[in-house]
């Protein structure tokens, strides 16, 4: 059995599983990997420092793709960028990061955050393929009109920005169901191939997992936060920045602690900027240090339980999927059976 929806089939993929753009995480080897292993691979533009880096993570990344894949891949190509747009005093130079992209040839995009038509815009403009990650069914019709081919839509058990509904992705995937004339793929929560079978029973084409790729061999991530991430639960996220109405999960350590009750004492956001500064969140990836700062961390971590390849959690993740598919299937065989049995006694 394969599964054939159509997020493989527009994008070529052997797997219906997109790995969401991470800041500090998306990077080449990551990217790369999870493409060889026939899902989408996507680089996080803003990790990048400008775009001219981006020209060369991109150009590292395709060095790093097996040949075959270019092959298997629709004529979007092998990997994807990730744009999201922050609310910030001095934002980044968004377009330019699409431009760049553009340049060196990707042609997939996943787009999340604030006003994103004037990126999205672009991207269209030059025939690019854009999926685009909403937590609210309101804001899935607005990326709707704008043109977008696809929606990630991304339930309350996300890491990082869930909006301000808490809406789970049980109620807000068949929301999607309903509502929504374009296909779109499930994210927050999503860890293993279950959770992929149950999305593709609500209606999704597909699975965006963010946290769970943070926790493979090939992710430039301290082991140490691998290993704590193996050890932890479900209950070990908290929600910051809920009081600044800009809610984002992260992993519950002594920092994420130590925002959550300034925001109790009613903090203002640069009471507290010193601790939730981007920088000191990178040193937790790079020392390994799980309470140098905040870092993004999604429930599903209640899930992950190992350190594998990307290779092989995929295609694990593909078989564990098409595995429940058949357990369902059979669900209504027997039922057919047991039905057909009865009629003959009759």
């Amino acid at each position: 059995m394969v599964l054939v929806t159509e997020l493989t089939t527009k994008l070529g993929l052997t797997v219906p599983v997109v790995q969401g753009g991470m800041q500090w995480v998306g990077t080449p080897p990551l990217a790369s990997a999870v493409s060889n292993a026939g899902g989408l691979g996507i680089l996080t533009a803003l990790t990048q420092p400008s775009p001219d880096a981006l020209r060369k993570a991109i150009q590292k990344t395709r060095t790093m793709l097996k040949p075959e894949v270019a092959n298997r891949c629709s004529k979007y190509g092998a990997i994807g960028v990730n744009i999201t747009l922050l609310p910030s005093i001095n934002p980044p130079d968004y377009p330019g990061y699409a431009k760049a992209a553009l340049d060196e040839g990707i042609r997939i995009f996943e787009t999340a955050g604030n006003n994103p038509g004037p990126v999205i815009k672009i991207l269209k403009e030059h025939g690019a393929y854009v999926i685009h990650k909403c937590t609210t069914i309101r804001h899935a019709r607005s990326a709707q009109k704008m043109g977008v081919d696809m929606l990630s839509i991304d339930g309350f058990e996300c890491a990082g920005h869930p909006g301000e509904d808490d809406i789970g992705g049980l109620v807000l995937m068949a929301r999607a169901a309903e509502e929504l004339k374009i296909p779109f793929i499930a994210s927050g929560g999503i860890a293993n191939g279950q959770q992929l079978a149950a999305s593709l029973a609500l209606g999704a084409d597909g699975a965006n997992m963010g946290t769970r790729f943070m926790c493979v061999k090939e992710a430039e991530i301290h082991d140490n936060v691998k290993e704590v991430m193996v050890k932890s639960d479900e209950r070990d996220t908290i929600h910051i920045f809920r009081t600044l109405r800009n809610t984002a999960r992260v992993y519950k350590n002594k920092v994420a602690v130590e925002v959550v009750e300034k925001e109790k004492a009613g903090c203002k956001f640069e009471d507290i900027r010193h601790l939730v500064s981007g920088e000191r969140g990178r040193q937790v990836y790079v020392n390994g240090d799980i309470d140098a700062g905040i870092w993004t961390c999604g429930i599903s971590v209640g899930l992950i339980h190992d350190v594998p390849t990307c290779d092989e959690l995929v295609q694990r993740v593909g078989k564990e999927a098409e595995d429940y598919i058949h357990k369902l299937a059979s669900l209504s065989a027997n039922k057919s059976s047991n039905q057909s049995g009865r009629e003959a006694r009759l």
